[in-house]
């Protein structure tokens, strides 16, 4: 375990101890955990993100350091705050044996515990603010949420498989004005002009794609 503040760290030693697990090394630098973790070769490695000696990063760079050359022990990150770049960072590639949790969550030591068990075992415990955040950073990097209601309409009746001519019938606007709605909907779904590609294709399978994890 590596924690910075020495009343948290003994803290959580205790926490564990109580709950039958085994603190084989208490840490308070990163530089000291990469060295317990290559001596023991834990099952787990509970990590702070910010330690000494900038306070920034070092703990969140020790974990993905441990993912990469000690893949069998597991890695639970307890953070202050969300951080979305290093909680993507650390669960890039390889989503098990992974967490990450605010230190807010450890005030409930059933679920603090249940979540070091279940990572150690090769499972995840990612903490609800954190997928609340990642959730609606995808949402806001989706292509199709660039699309205005009525271009979602013309790409809807696309997927139907209609012709311009059929789209204009069932929308009763002219023909032009539905060659012009899919030229933007290829325009902000990233879909340039191309010899191999089908435009039209990709445009209705991205909005199929949203259909069936909606």
């Amino acid at each position: 375990m590596a924690e910075d503040s020495v009343l948290l760290r003994e803290g959580l030693v205790r926490l564990l101890a109580d709950a039958g697990l085994e603190v084989v090394e208490a840490c308070g630098d990163a530089e000291q955990l990469l060295r317990a973790v290559g001596t023991h070769r834990p099952d787990l490695a509970l990590v702070d993100v910010r330690m000494p000696p900038t306070f920034s990063d070092e703990g969140v760079r020790a974990a993905l350091v441990i993912r990469s050359e000690f893949p069998q022990t597991a890695v639970l990150v307890l953070s202050q705050y969300v951080e979305e770049n290093y909680a993507t960072d650390l669960v890039a590639g390889r989503a098990t044996g992974v967490g990450y949790i605010l230190k807010d969550r450890v005030a409930d030591v059933a679920e603090f515990v249940e979540s070091v068990r279940r990572v150690a075992a090769g499972g995840t415990a990612l903490d609800p603010e954190l997928v609340l955040q990642l959730l609606s950073r995808a949402r806001r990097r989706d292509p199709l949420d660039r699309l205005t209601p009525r271009e979602s309409q013309v790409l809807a009746l696309m997927a139907e498989g209609r012709s311009n001519a059929a789209i204009a019938a069932a929308l009763v606007v002219g023909e032009g004005a539905v060659e012009k709605h899919v030229s933007s909907i290829f325009s902000k779904l990233d879909l340039p002009p191309a010899e191999t590609d089908h435009r039209r294709v990709l445009a209705v399978l991205r909005w199929l794609q949203r259909t069936e994890e909606g």
